[in-house]
């Protein structure tokens, strides 16, 4: 009967361990998976992986995370490009802005000044109006930069929407990604470690664009005045004159004279100790490192090994005025072939306009294509999009469609007739992880602006395991050393606040959990802080207790009137510290927000526990007839 009185309370503390047992259980869940995999290997291993994929899955998105000092993982900070994303805002750009733009870039590369405030600064020295490349003639430059200025605010943060949405698809949990200054982005990504595979998602722009390649009768004369003014055997005029005939391609390609598709385009071997090639080389400075296909379908094939050397070559000013006003060349994505241990890439001469752009992708998709058997990304057009592929493809029958993203070409196929109801592909990745990453990049959007990565740290591990050992350990301690206090100094009570101090605890993970925190180094500091301050609202109330069971009151009155008294110090104590948390978490970042977050959930749990569950044994103990409890 003595029970019904505290029912409530009873059913109340009771629910709640309820439902930290029910946020807890999915990370214990995780572990035993993980140990039943570690104990398995080969075919058990995939079986049992296939048979559980959802429940591991599920239990993995639940379970309580680890930060990255504890579990590893990557901290990377990139910096938004703003002065390239000026660069292409501006209109009617000219040799004048050219030269601007390179000084501004000096000037930014040297200095921690705002890209707009150098971006302003220069053009009034040079006494240029910033009408003249932005906005209007009838705007000033105060408002012009106030326009800039707002489309750079909007680059950073929508970059930041953009990089979240890519780790998130990833699958990274719990990922940290922070502003930092006015460009910059801090990006910590526990549990990863494919390093590259994360250049490529947080770097990539996602800048698709569809691009018809232009015909091998252009293309080839224009590899071959390349050639020839490079050789020295014409002027950049003359030169000109040679890209723009209609020399066939099968003549261009007799130059290097191969006997077969893989001498055509075998790698440059040692040009020292080669008579042959160093005299080809001499003769053909272009096309013995840019070698025509020779099925003559108008690209060519540049060893890695010369990619950057005919790249450098292409930038060239002088070499810039041979090739056709409409046209530009690409590399492919990946490797065409590698002969000899050495890869080969493709390079293209495709139209600067794209047809169509990425703007129109509404979906993609990875998947095997069961024709080749091959990894390939699908994507979904819009209405608008739908229509204009199917008047391009409808209007380029024969021709050869790139696909191009972040100027690399990852497909070139010939279009075989119209293309309806805007559905398209994306072929060349080399496994369907790759494919993965792409579908991701694709679907979460384009950057604003480029980004590059300014620092990249990788933690162990091994490093990960030894800081969770440590933080184990050191909370291990601390609460055994707590709890001896408590049974030794308080004997009774003492017992009573230790069973209220592994109820905290347990509501510090749990709360973590449920709202799917990251338990960091900092958080667990956190953690052994907020056990030292429960069991100090216990000392405050024990030593209340006691003054009154020394006024000769009983049990029950002293237990009253202590908890009472007590309760104004614990409040005011407990407050004070959740509003130092607060501040914390708000104005701090990364460890020193960790550091609050267990904080904050700490004070919570100890209010709760000290003043509710406490308070419910000891009125238990004396609604049982207790009439006395050692309070040491």
């Amino acid at each position: 009967m003595f029970l019904k009185a505290y029912r409530g309370k009873i059913i109340f503390v009771f629910l709640t361990l309820l439902l930290a047992g029910y946020f807890l259980y999915p990370t214990f869940e995780s572990n035993q998976f993980e140990k039943e995999l570690k104990s398995l290997s080969g075919k058990d291993s995939s079986d049992y992986l296939d048979a559980n994929e959802k429940a591991i899955r599920s239990a993995k998105s639940k379970k309580l995370k680890l930060g990255l000092d504890l579990q590893g993982g990557m901290r990377v900070v990139l910096e938004v490009d703003i002065l390239k994303m000026l660069s292409e805002l501006a209109q009617n750009k000219d040799d004048q802005f050219k030269l601007l733009y390179a000084d501004i870039q000096k000037e930014a590369s040297l200095s921690d000044e705002s890209v707009l405030s150098i971006f302003k600064k220069q053009f009034e020295n040079k006494k240029v109006r910033l009408s003249r490349y932005y906005g209007n003639l009838r705007e000033s430059d105060e408002q012009i930069i106030d326009k800039l200025n707002s489309e750079s605010e909007k680059a950073i943060d929508r970059a930041m929407e953009i990089v979240r949405n890519r780790v998130d698809q990833y699958g990274v949990s719990e990922p940290s990604i922070q502003k930092m200054g006015s460009r910059r982005i801090i990006v910590e990504l526990p549990g990863v470690t494919k390093e590259d595979e994360v250049r490529q998602l947080l770097q990539g722009t996602a800048m698709l664009e569809f691009k018809l390649m232009k015909e091998p009768d252009i293309i080839y004369p224009t590899m071959e005045a390349i050639d020839k003014y490079l050789a020295g055997t014409t002027s950049v005029d003359s030169s000109k004159n040679i890209s723009e005939n209609k020399s066939t391609k099968k003549e261009v390609a007799k130059t290097l004279t191969p006997t077969s598709a893989l001498e055509q385009v075998s790698p440059t071997q040692n040009i020292e100790g080669a008579e042959n090639d160093l005299k080809l080389a001499k003769e053909h400075p272009f096309l013995f490192y840019a070698r025509p296909n020779p099925q003559g379908t108008g690209d060519a094939y540049v060893s890695e090994n010369d990619k950057e050397r005919v790249s450098k070559i292409l930038k060239r000013e002088d070499v810039a005025r041979l090739i056709p006003s409409d046209m530009e060349f690409y590399f492919s994505a990946k490797p065409a072939f590698i002969d000899n241990g050495l890869k080969y890439f493709s390079l293209y001469g495709l139209k600067k306009k794209a047809e169509l752009t990425g703007s129109v992708i509404i979906d993609a998709r990875a998947t095997i294509d069961q024709d080749f058997n091959q990894p390939v990304v699908t994507m979904e057009m819009d209405g608008t999009g739908s229509r204009e592929w199917a008047r391009i493809t409808g209007a380029n029958v024969n021709k050869r469609m790139a696909i191009v993203l972040d100027d690399a070409v990852f497909s070139a196929p010939v279009i075989r007739g119209k293309i309806t109801g805007g559905r398209s592909q994306i072929e060349g990745m080399e496994n369907i992880d790759e494919a993965r990453l792409l579908e991701i990049i694709l679907k979460s959007g384009a950057l604003p602006a480029p980004v590059e990565i300014m620092e990249q740290r990788s933690v162990g591990p091994s490093l990960g395991e030894d800081s969770i050992l440590a933080g184990t350990n050191s909370t291990l301690i601390a609460l055994l050393m707590i709890v001896l206090f408590m049974i030794i100094y308080y004997r009774t009570g003492g017992m009573v606040a230790n069973i209220a101090l592994v109820i905290n605890t347990i509501f510090i993970f749990a709360v973590l959990a449920a709202f799917h925190g990251t338990l960091t180094l900092p958080g667990i500091a956190g953690i052994v802080l907020s056990i030292g301050m429960a069991v100090d609202a216990n000392v405050l109330i024990y030593e209340r207790i006691r003054e009154e069971l020394q006024s000769n009151k009983t049990v029950r009155a002293a237990i009253d009137e202590g908890y009472k008294k007590a309760f104004s110090a614990i409040f005011d104590s407990n407050i004070t510290t959740l509003f130092s948390g607060i501040v914390l978490y708000q104005f701090g970042s990364g460890p020193i927000q960790g550091f609050a977050l267990t904080l904050m959930m700490g004070v919570a749990a100890n209010l709760f526990t000290a003043i509710v569950v406490t308070r419910l044994i000891f009125d238990l103990m004396t609604a049982r007839g207790a009439k006395s409890i050692n309070f040491g």
